[in-house]
């Protein structure tokens, strides 16, 4: 089984805003992480999952999610996302991003975890460690997603 543990961080909300990742199988383990100069915490937590779901190598592999996000973990284990792309997210924030898991989602089929944060869950204490690194980073992205939706 493939373990993604994910969180996201913004300072601000909106702000300067990173996410963090790790991928764990069998013995091996990954952190990804990046920062952007203006976007969301929303934003940033479902990113997360996207990376990590965009960097594994091997299909047909559980994988299982744990993320401290419920605005992410309820909208895919409750339904949500697929009533929001049926109408094609009219009103719903964050339809670039929810666009790109979509075709993840139906590749891998994840499970997802919602864990407590700031719990003392070691993972996800690195997974905001990540993310806030990467937000206060030099190198920040543009969201662009976030950014043209500001105009």
């Amino acid at each position: 089984m493939i373990r993604l543990y994910t969180d996201g961080a913004a300072q601000g909300n909106p702000g300067p805003g990173g996410y963090g990742a790790i991928l764990k199988f069998g013995g091996h383990s990954k952190e990804l992480s990046q920062g952007y100069r203006l976007t969301t915490n929303n934003r940033m937590e479902l990113l997360a999952v996207i990376a990590g779901l965009e960097a594994i190598k091997k299909l047909g592999i559980p994988v299982t999610v744990y993320s401290d996000s419920k605005y992410v973990v309820e909208a895919v284990k409750q339904g949500w996302l697929w009533g929001w792309e049926k109408k094609d997210f009219k009103n719903k924030k964050n339809p670039d991003l929810w666009k790109r898991y979509i075709p993840l989602h139906k590749k891998y089929k994840p499970d997802f975890v919602w864990i407590k944060g700031h719990a003392g869950h070691a993972e996800n204490e690195r997974c905001d460690q990540l993310a806030v690194a990467a937000a206060q980073d030099y190198d920040l992205l543009v969201d662009e997603g976030y950014e043209k939706t500001r105009v």
